[in-house]
């Protein structure tokens, strides 16, 4: 409400990641693992959260979404950017960007899922959606899907921030990089910022 967001939950359930790791990734696609560790390591990886640990999770294959809402102050205009990601073990993780443009809004009126029954018990589940029923559901008018993280940067650039070029863009980037880092460097002077 009114620009503020709280995350609340126990320890372990992922509000740093979310704060610290995703918002950045939603920004520009970046999905390297010492991109999402504020601390810099590798040893997060974003195949890891979508599969689990391999002796832990049955699970070898899964596909996500992450997106972002945007809604323009006194106004009902909304705007969303996201990314789609297929995780298949043993295998390089598949990327795809999205916006929406038209003012469609996910889970209102439009889906990241669709509803299929189960052919060994027909219980409903729900099933993301695969990148090329994406781009239908987008259509043509309603936005743009991509399949680099160059291309979804710039489409997230110039729909929501605006910079004259890359170069400004991946400037903010980095200084929010640094200014997420649990603990600042001590060369982190406000010149650097500047």
């Amino acid at each position: 409400a009114n620009g503020k967001l709280l995350l609340r939950g126990l320890n372990g359930s992922g509000k740093s990641v979310t704060m610290q790791s995703l918002i950045t990734v939603l920004l520009d696609g970046k999905i390297t693992a010492n991109r999402l560790d504020p601390f810099g390591s590798r040893d997060r990886r974003m195949e890891d959260y979508l599969l689990g640990e391999k002796d832990v999770v049955d699970r070898d294959e899964r596909t996500g979404y992450l997106y972002l809402e945007y809604k323009r102050e006194h106004s009902e205009q909304y705007f969303t950017t996201g990314i789609g990601l297929k995780a298949r073990r043993g295998a390089s993780l598949d990327f795809w960007g999205f916006v929406i443009t038209d003012n469609r809004r996910v889970k209102h009126d439009f889906h990241l899922l669709k509803t299929e029954f189960s052919a060994v018990d027909g219980r409903e589940e729900k099933i993301p959606l695969t990148r090329p029923e994406l781009e239908r559901q987008i259509g043509a008018q309603g936005g743009f899907v991509v399949r680099s993280q160059g291309e979804y940067a710039a489409l997230v650039n110039k729909y929501i921030f605006g910079f004259a070029n890359m170069d400004s863009y991946k400037d903010l980037m980095e200084l929010l990089i640094q200014l997420r880092s649990p603990k600042l460097s001590k060369d982190f002077k406000p010149s650097v910022i500047h």
